[in-house]
């Protein structure tokens, strides 16, 4: 799996090797790390959370399979706008108090 991570035109790409087996926190510290020079701070957003409800959108199988993103979509997450787009991709977008936004993008590994 791949999560893209945008602020305006600045990417960052995490690779998921293991998405049952992942270490959240060390991504949202990398996604932390990238916010903060850009002015975004990220400390209000559960992105550990996030992180692992589009992994378990994609590849989980919590309800029977395929994986449940649109249903993930449906349900939401604090705050953040989702979407699914075919194909299994996942998308959220958190705007800030400051106008600007972060967004994510995950790709299925199929």
């Amino acid at each position: 799996m791949l999560l893209d991570v945008s602020i305006g035109k600045d990417s960052l790409s995490i690779q998921i090797d293991n998405p049952f087996h992942s270490d959240i926190n060390a991504f949202a510290g990398q996604i932390g790390e990238f916010a903060s020079p850009r002015g975004i701070d990220v400390a209000p957003l559960d992105l550990p959370g996030l992180i692992k409800k589009m992994i378990k959108g994609i590849a989980g199988c919590e309800h029977g399979c395929p994986a449940d993103a649109k249903g993930f979509v449906a349900r939401g997450f604090h705050g953040f706008k989702l979407e699914y787009v075919e194909g299994g991709i996942l998308t959220a977008t958190a705007k800030l108090e400051d106008g600007k936004a972060i967004n994510f993008k995950m790709f299925p590994d199929f």
